[in-house]
């Protein structure tokens, strides 16, 4: 009997946005959302992050002008209780993936175990 593998990753994400941990994401979102200041602070939050991405996958190098200027906003992040609760709720998905990985890998892991 064969096993639509694509179904089951379908099923997979349908639990994963009905889970407590992609509400709490959605909420906390959109908490930052409704505060100006919150939302602001992200946007130039990721920009930054999205331009070092961008700078290591070409080989550039980060600057110390552009690293003082990250410190500074994640400073300031630590300081935002909305954005502060979306990387929570972020990092305890992120834990979620983590596990879902793991187990998506155990027939992989489990061949090459001896």
């Amino acid at each position: 009997m064969a096993v639509n593998l694509y179904d089951h990753a379908n099923q997979l994400e349908q639990a994963l946005r009905e889970s407590d941990e992609y509400q709490a994401i959605q909420k906390a979102y959109a908490n930052v959302k409704e505060n100006n200041e919150s939302k602001e602070l992200f946007d130039e939050f990721r920009e930054t992050q999205l331009n070092f991405q961008q700078k290591q996958m070409q080989g550039e190098e980060i600057g110390e002008e552009e690293l003082q200027k990250a410190q500074e906003q994640a400073q300031q992040i630590e300081n935002d209780s909305n954005i502060s609760e979306l990387m929570a709720a972020e990092q305890n998905m992120s834990q979620v993936f983590q596990e879902i990985n793991q187990i998506i890998v155990k027939p992989l892991d489990e061949i090459y175990a001896d």
